[in-house]
């Protein structure tokens, strides 16, 4: 059903319209300047962000949520555990209440239809004078309009209607993640919305509308990243041609941590691991079925050119209880030369921010 657009925003989601600098920010050029050769590789690629698309922060799906909702439609905050490079986290996750049709309200948790729209709006930052990053605020975002977005999603096989879509962005923009480090315990946390602001037209002007432009503000982890340098380009249409979240879930972690892809090299990754991190295998009741729900997003993988070879080895524990099974991926050719790729990218980016083009001065007077 299609969320009301918001009437009234707390000052906390106002976006402010960010000045022409911004849209040229040094750190923003380089977030939208991919190694490619020519328009259409280019078209292909967008930015995968090391921390941020760590948290498994879309894994509840809607059929899980009803099964979770009160009979009043409400949702209970949401808990999960996981692991950043080692690091024990948690995410707690704040459900956006959405006004339907009708008047009535209902929870939502972010699900993998929000996922997408993020993962499009991003692609749009990627683009010249669509991204912008403002600084010394710490904020960034994207200008869009929802006919832009939609054409977005429809030419990477994911058509929504745009009732579906301001509704996505309702929920990305009233959801609430706070991350922990350690056992949830520590003082050190940080809380923010999915998305911290939107600027959006009414539902009047959109009817009439659809080209009128809207505002959306990234989580403050997107800016950090943009800001930092941690973000690693990748095959983003691949990625969205996948057909189950799972193994786009997948293709993101791959894409930043096997960075050292390369002929005869491997990657092992173990099903504990991904059940523990990404929080989709979950809603399986038998592991037997989770195991399978891997197994077919990593052949997907493999049938998409981003995997050449999958070797596969169980362990086994008492009275032979399956403990784990550890999968030995070798990249396709294709992957290798995009790692090789985003490699060269990053360190010419860093090199570009350690030594800074100088910039000319006044010209002498003459005497």
């Amino acid at each position: 059903m299609a969320a009301k657009t918001p009437k009234k925003k707390s000052p906390d989601n106002v976006v402010p319209f960010p000045a022409q600098r911004d849209f040229k920010n040094p750190r923003m050029d380089l977030f939208q300047s991919f190694l490619c050769n020519g328009d259409a590789e280019h078209d292909q690629l967008s930015n995968t962000l090391d921390l941020w698309d760590s948290v498994p922060r879309y894994s509840v799906s809607r059929q899980a949520m009803n099964k979770m909702r009160t009979e009043g439609g409400f949702l209970e905050l949401l808990k999960l555990d996981f692991q950043y490079r080692g690091t024990p986290m948690k995410a707690v996750i704040q459900p956006a209440r959405i006004e339907e049709e009708g008047g009535t309200t209902r929870d939502y948790y972010p699900s993998a239809n929000e996922e997408l729209v993020e993962d499009a709006l991003r692609k749009i930052a990627a683009e010249q004078n669509q991204g912008y990053l403002e600084q010394p605020n710490r904020r960034s975002g994207v200008v869009f309009t929802l006919h832009q977005l939609r054409q977005e999603l429809q030419e990477r096989g994911h058509a929504r209607s745009y009732q579906e879509i301001i509704q996505s962005l309702a929920i990305l923009v009233s959801s609430s993640i706070k991350l922990l480090a350690g056992d949830g315990n520590a003082e050190g946390f940080a809380v923010s919305n999915y998305l911290s602001g939107l600027a959006a037209v009414s539902r009047q002007k959109l009817n009439e509308d659809p080209e009128a432009k809207w505002i959306a503000q990234f989580h403050p982890l997107v800016t950090q990243s943009m800001e930092s340098l941690a973000y690693r380009q990748f095959n983003y249409h691949r990625m969205m041609s996948h057909s189950t979240q799972l193994a786009r879930w997948l293709h993101k972690q791959l894409s930043l941590k096997f960075t050292f892809a390369g002929i005869g090299t491997k990657f092992d990754l173990r099903y504990s691991t991904v059940k523990r991190d990404s929080g989709l295998l979950e809603g399986y009741a038998r592991q037997r079925d989770a195991i399978n729900a891997l197994e077919s997003a990593l052949a997907e993988l493999k049938a998409n050119r981003v995997l050449m070879l999958i070797e596969k080895q169980c362990t086994y524990g008492a009275r032979c209880r399956l403990e784990d099974v550890v999968y030995s991926l070798f990249a396709s050719l294709e992957f290798i030369a995009e790692a090789k790729a985003a490699n060269k990218r990053h360190a010419m980016a860093k090199e570009k921010l350690l030594n800074p083009p100088e910039t000319p001065g006044p010209p002498e007077k003459k005497r």
